[in-house]
């Protein structure tokens, strides 16, 4: 099983992170913002990665640190759990629909972490979260993991639609990058040899 853990406390969260690539889809996830725990939940799901997600935030702030190091503290334990990267598919894209709404997610874990996000939502908070706060998830956990990711929406106008699509295309889109493809075998995906900061292929 390619797996791991992060347990880790500072003045802003105390977290408590596994994850298991090799997994069903099973989560467990409590972050204390429910809406977050919801898309969480559906990345687990849609990406077959067992997810534990336990966080306790200083959200008598506001939701910034919780949002931020729930993304950095997964990103990390998929990092970690995808080791050198041998034998993985690399790229993953996806088309979510999701009633009105459709969503592309396309993306590389390159070792080179970029966010290219063309999304936006006309209502500052669904649920309880800052609707801000999207944006800087992928962000983060593009950054943790090394992924160029890409990101759009291409219709919609429900808000709930729009970046539930995009957290059910970003699931599907990482199932098909992490997945070990048998005819790789131990190779690494790249011409290099090696897949991380400084490979520019």
């Amino acid at each position: 099983m390619r797996s791991a853990s992060i347990t880790r406390k500072t003045h802003e969260t105390a977290i408590d992170v596994a994850v298991n690539l090799d997994g069903t889809g099973a989560y467990d996830v409590a972050t204390g913002i429910g809406f977050l725990d919801h898309m969480i939940e559906q990345f687990s799901r849609h990406s077959l990665i067992d997810i534990k997600c336990h966080i306790k935030g200083d959200l008598h702030v506001d939701q910034h640190h919780t949002t931020e190091d729930s993304a950095i503290a997964i990103g990390q334990c998929i990092a970690e759990a995808l080791g050198d990267k041998a034998g993985i598919g690399r790229y993953g894209t996806a088309y979510s629909p999701m009633d009105e709404a459709l969503c592309r997610v396309a993306l590389d874990i390159s070792g080179r972490p970029w966010l290219v996000w063309k999304a936006g939502f006309s209502q500052p908070r669904l649920g309880e979260m800052d609707t801000e706060l999207f944006e800087h998830w992928f962000h983060s956990i593009a950054q943790a993991v090394g992924i160029t990711l890409h990101i759009e929406q291409l219709h919609g106008v429900n808000n709930h639609h729009i970046i539930e699509g995009i957290f059910k295309g970003f699931a599907r889109a990482m199932r098909q990058a992490v997945e070990l493809d048998p005819r790789k075998g131990s190779a690494v995906p790249s011409t290099k040899g090696i897949l991380g900061a400084g490979s520019v292929d």
